[in-house]
């Protein structure tokens, strides 16, 4: 599994070559993952005529270029009207819209863009240096390794309850009790299905996010002209190309934050089953933590939106690690792409990198060259994409229950999943109106199935001992970080208090 320089600069090469692949991919990644329902995975699937057809090649680089882009445009209905395209961009609500409001859409697509692209290419570029060892990592990161990943990610519903503990919580653990729908994960005896063959896998994704977020979101706007604040309005109807180089200027500040909250990404999507909404909410949570503003997180400050968005990014090609490495899918998107591989006669695993490099490397320097294109590509559009949010509510409330209804429909396919998605919409608009914070319930919703699985399993191989959760070395680091990363708040409190009385 060694390379060398030359082989390396060769890929670039062709890589930049097929540019007439990479940007088309880059465009309509960017719409299928700014239209909620959809994402790389769905799309790729309807395409696979395709890509079969493809040079193996041509194949990978297309589909590794739109999984890349799907990723990025999650963001973009996140910031301009609180809606995440995709689970990953779930967490850029909480400072972006809050921008968007303030009549800051502009800057804060700008951070979105740049953090996903310096995020993703800089990840890419590391797993192609450092592939051999990546792999050995995704070896160390088993059950209990994962019961402590989730908990960082879940731990942000406290954070969330900071400004109403009680109200917080009961969403949260609302969002939990949801979560446990479906069968359980060692008989399989259905839990709150009501009868329902279509939750028996639990409460699908999509549609809980759709309500939770776009539906009551459409719901709660109608009772104003326009989403934004009076201040908001007067800025964002100044909108300048100023207001660009603003953005990217906040982006290279915060370089370090892009960078480590990218390799969180990175890590979280080595581990196959994990994928970019864990790492988005783990990379907001631990970013809010090591903040020495952490009181702003939620009220609109850019680094709300750099540190889920690298994060996510950072997915991206981690995912495709396990993939090309040894041969399991790291996620539903790497699992198609296994699909077409499989079906052009490539045997993965460390003897790919042996008997096809140029293929088994290639696919990530098709993804650093992906964002690199991305850079003149889509970061001029944040001037013209920030004027959605001057559009009155009369006509943007319908436009995005309509195009949501439709998104909720297409991952499955059943009717019921838009019945489902009305019904969290009216869950989503009640709590709004009487406080309860939406982004608890779908941390719930989406962390504690898979929380629960993962802790089943470990302590089903321990046979019920609940000390195997302390059993790793790994496990026990990431414990200690755990703790010191909800002290931490607390001793920062404390010393400040002592400032000021001092």
């Amino acid at each position: 599994m060694g390379w060398d320089f030359n082989l390396l600069f060769d890929l670039i090469k062709t890589a930049f070559g097929w540019w007439y692949i990479i940007i088309p991919a880059v465009i309509l990644g960017t719409i299928v993952g700014a239209v909620p329902g959809f994402n790389a995975a769905n799309t790729l699937i309807l395409l696979l005529p395709l890509t079969l057809s493809m040079k193996v090649e041509l194949a990978m680089v297309f589909m590794a270029s739109l999984y890349c882009a799907t990723q990025l445009g999650g963001g973009i209905p996140a910031i301009l009207v609180n809606i995440p395209g995709t689970g990953g961009a779930a967490a850029t609500t909480l400072d972006g819209y809050m921008m968007a409001k303030n009549g800051k859409a502009q800057q804060a697509l700008v951070c979105c863009f740049a953090s996903s692209v310096f995020g993703g290419l800089i990840t890419s570029i590391a797993v192609v240096l450092a592939l051999p060892l990546l792999v050995k990592l995704s070896f160390y990161i088993r059950s209990v390794e994962m019961v402590v990943v989730m908990l960082f990610g879940l731990t942000l519903i406290a954070v969330i309850a900071t400004e109403d503990m009680l109200k917080g919580l009961i969403a949260g653990f609302f969002g939990l009790l949801i979560g446990a729908v479906g069968a359980d994960q060692i008989f399989s005896t259905p839990r709150a299905t009501f009868g329902f063959l279509e939750l028996y896998e639990g409460v699908p994704l999509v549609p809980a996010l759709i309500g939770l977020f776009a539906i009551s979101e459409a719901l709660a706007m109608i009772d104003k002209p326009t989403i934004l604040t009076e201040e908001g309005k007067a800025r964002a109807g100044k909108a300048r190309w100023a207001d660009t180089i603003e953005g990217l200027v906040i982006s290279m500040r915060e370089w370090w934050l892009i960078i480590w909250t990218a390799f969180v990404g990175l890590i979280i999507g080595i581990i196959p089953g994990a994928g970019a909404s864990i790492a988005a909410f783990v990379a907001y949570q631990q970013a809010r933590t090591f903040s020495k503003t952490p009181e702003l997180f939620g009220t609109g400050i850019p680094q709300g939106v750099l540190a889920p968005e690298s994060s996510n990014n950072g997915v991206t090609s981690g995912t495709l690690v396990p993939l090309m490495a040894i041969g399991v899918p790291g996620g539903s998107t790497a699992a198609v792409m296994m699909v077409v591989l499989q079906y052009q006669g490539i045997v993965l695993g460390p003897r790919l990198f042996i008997q096809n490099p140029e293929l088994a490397y290639g696919v990530f320097i098709s993804m650093v060259v992906a964002y690199i294109f991305m850079i003149p590509t889509i970061l001029p559009l944040a001037r013209y994409l920030s004027k959605v949010t001057l559009i009155p509510t009369q006509y943007l409330a319908p436009l995005i229950i309509g195009f949501t209804i439709v998104g909720s429909f297409a991952p499955r396919e059943y009717i019921f999943d838009m019945g489902l998605a009305l019904a969290f919409g009216i869950i989503g608009y009640v709590a709004r109106k009487t406080g309860y914070h939406v982004t608890a319930i779908l941390i719930g919703v989406i962390l504690g199935p898979i929380f629960e699985r993962y802790l089943m399993r470990a302590l089903r191989i321990s046979q019920g001992d609940i000390m195997v959760l302390f059993s790793s070395t790994v496990g026990n680091v990431l414990w200690a970080m755990l703790v010191l990363s909800l002290l931490l708040p607390y001793f920062r409190q404390h010393r400040m208090r002592r400032k000021r009385l001092s």
